[in-house]
Parts: structure tokens; C-alpha cells; sequence
């Protein structure tokens, strides 16, 4: 068996035990659960060991303490809350992108934002979404600690992708993504109980975009979203036909070995790797809570068409915020040349 086919198929089974364990367990906001999956599985090579798990559980507790400590800013003084919270996501962004330490940045990013949004409602929301995050960190790393003695790589694990070069690229990565999502954060505070999972995608925008020119752009973050609408609805309207958490979990193996094989390359694609993580992370966030509201007992439908609408309206915003951004930052830079080369001339 090929090393991209282990992948894919470790991939998949990952992702399927871990919501199959999340939901048979009853794990608050059971859906994050393969959502890790997808976030860890995605690099190549094998699973933490128990001491990196213990180191990531403790750099989470920290960084989702800071968003537990922004509570009392948000509720009493909204305008300087939302300030700090512009800055700490500059700062993880910047470790996101340009250090390359994604699970401290996004950590970061989950803390300032998420726990803070829910922290403006109830404090118990907030401890609810941080367990959850705990449980799902542990059930997504069990998981793999499983699947990956069956289906291990027989050769070295892809290198690191090279950091940004020069200082001023990597500061406008980090500016230009912190632009992307504090909109979707300032919608969450108007609504937290319906916007708070845009929070989960703007930040997948807004690290998906550092990777990407102009020309790409719009397939890449318009595309997926529409994909990973698409399938979400699929998956519904497939599961509907008979509920049961067995069958559940059966149709999350076929759609996670669908996208694992166009991630991992076995199965030739026109888009980039990134194309399809975006779409099965916008397939989950979309369909975990429709989940929820039909065990809840809501329509479950509208609410999630009022969401794929929202996500969306996020990421032709990301595209937008992106073009403007870039275009403001060219003239700039020609601006800045011109200047240059005027005072060479001079000389």
C-alpha cells in the first residue's frame, strides 16, 4: 500500500472514531472532536507522544485562560476588550503563520476570541466550550494513538513548509489575517448563541489566506465553502434516512475518505490540499450543530442554511478584505519605489 493511501485511510478512520467516540460519549459540542482530527492528521508523520499531549493540554488551559480573563473587559468595557483582543490576534496570527507554532497560535486565537464570546453571555458557556475543546484535543489524539500502529508511514514525514521571508511579509500575513477575522468575532458579540461557530471559520479564512495569491483566491476560499456546503447538505439529507449514531459514523468515514483522497493525492484534483481541509472543516461546522438542533428539537433546516449563508457572506468578505488589502499594499510598495528612485535620481 502506498504511503498516500495510509494516509488517507488513516485519515479517515481517525476522523470517524473520533466523532463516533465524541457522540456515543456525549461530549459537549461533540463535533470539535474530528474537528482536530482534521487539524492534526493533516501533517504527515505519526501522532504526539503522551508528553506532548500533556504539554498541548497545558498550552491550551493557558491560552484559553487569557480568554476567560477578557470576560469582565467585554461585559464592562467593551471598546478597550475588543482592542486587546485586535492585538492578541495580531499576536497569534503571527505565531500562526510566520512561527510556525499553529497549535499555540490557534489556541491563542480560540482563547481571545471564542471564550471571550461566550465568556459575554455566561461564564458557564465558557466552561462548557473549554471543556469541550479538552475532551476533543484528547478523544482526536487517542484516536490516532489507534489507527496509526495499522496504517504507519514508510517513509519521513514530509518537511515543514518554509516561514515567510522578510519582516515586513511576515508582519502583513499577521496584520492581514487579524483583518479577516475580527468582523466575524464582532458579529459573534451581537449574537453568540448564532454567529460563535463563524469565529471557527473566519480563522480557518484567515490562516488559509496566507498561503494564496489573487488569482487562486476566489476558487480557493468562495470554492471550498461551496464544497464543504454541498457535502454537508449531502450528508444530511443522507443521514435523515436513518439517524442512528452507527450510520452516522458510517457516512463520516465515506466523506472523510472522499476528501483524504483528493488531500493526500492519490485521487489527481485541480485544487490545491488546502481546498479540501476548508471544505471538510466548513462540512463539520456546519453539520455538527444541525445535529444539535435536531436532538434539541429545533428546525434544524432554516438554522442551517442560516449559517451556510453567514459563512458565506464571511468568506466573500475575507475575499474582498483580501483584494482591497493587497491592492492598498501594491500602491504602496510603488509608491514607496517611486519615492526611491526619485531621490537616486536627484543624487
Amino acid at each position: 500500500m502506498k504511503t498516500a493511501e495510509r494516509r488517507a485511510i488513516r485519515f479517515s478512520l481517525a476522523t470517524t472514531m473520533a466523532l463516533a467516540l465524541a457522540y456515543g460519549a456525549g461530549f459537549p459540542l461533540p463535533f470539535l472532536a474530528p474537528l482536530f482530527v482534521v487539524f492534526l492528521s493533516a501533517m504527515p508523520g505519526p501522532p504526539m507522544g503522551i508528553k506532548g499531549l500533556f504539554a498541548l493540554l497545558l498550552i491550551m488551559v493557558l491560552s484559553l485562560t487569557v480568554g476567560v480573563l477578557l470576560i469582565p473587559l467585554i461585559r464592562y468595557y467593551p471598546v478597550s476588550a475588543v482592542l486587546i483582543v485586535a492585538v492578541g490576534l495580531y499576536f497569534s496570527m503571527f505565531l500562526t503563520l510566520i512561527r510556525g507554532k499553529r497549535l499555540l497560535g490557534t489556541f491563542l486565537t480560540v482563547g481571545f476570541t471564542l471564550i471571550s464570546v461566550a465568556g459575554s453571555v455566561d461564564y458557564l458557556l465558557a466552561t462548557t466550550v473549554i471543556k469541550a475543546l479538552a475532551l476533543s484535543i484528547v478523544a482526536a489524539v487517542l484516536c490516532q494513538w489507534v489507527v496509526y500502529p495499522f496504517f504507519p508511514d514508510e517513509v519521513a514525514a514530509d518537511a515543514a513548509p518554509e516561514a515567510a521571508s522578510g519582516e515586513a511579509l511576515s508582519n502583513w500575513l499577521a496584520v492581514r489575517a487579524t483583518l479577516i477575522v475580527m468582523p466575524a468575532y464582532l458579529l459573534a458579540l451581537t449574537n453568540p448563541s448564532q454567529y460563535l461557530m463563524t469565529i471557527m471559520k473566519s480563522v480557518s479564512l484567515g490562516q488559509q489566506t496566507s498561503a494564496m495569491d489573487m488569482r487562486h483566491a476566489g476558487r480557493e476560499l468562495i470554492g471550498s465553502t461551496f464544497a464543504g456546503g454541498i457535502m454537508a447538505g449531502a450528508f444530511w439529507l443522507m443521514l435523515s434516512i436513518l439517524p442512528t449514531l452507527w450510520m452516522f459514523s458510517l457516512w463520516m468515514l465515506a466523506f472523510s475518505l472522499y476528501v483524504a483522497a483528493r488531500l493526500y493525492g492519490f485521487i489527481k484534483t485541480r485544487v490545491a490540499p488546502s481546498f479540501w481541509i476548508n471544505a471538510l472543516v466548513t462540512m463539520l461546522i456546519l453539520l455538527g450543530p444541525a445535529v444539535e438542533d435536531s436532538a434539541n428539537g429545533k428546525d434544524a433546516l432554516t438554522a442551517f442554511l442560516q449559517r451556510f449563508v453567514t459563512f458565506v457572506g464571511v468568506t466573500l468578505y475575507a475575499w474582498g478584505a483580501m483584494a482591497v488589502l493587497e491592492h492598498w499594499r501594491s500602491r504602496r510598495l510603488a509608491k514607496s519605489q517611486a519615492t526611491r528612485a526619485a531621490a537616486l535620481l536627484e543624487l
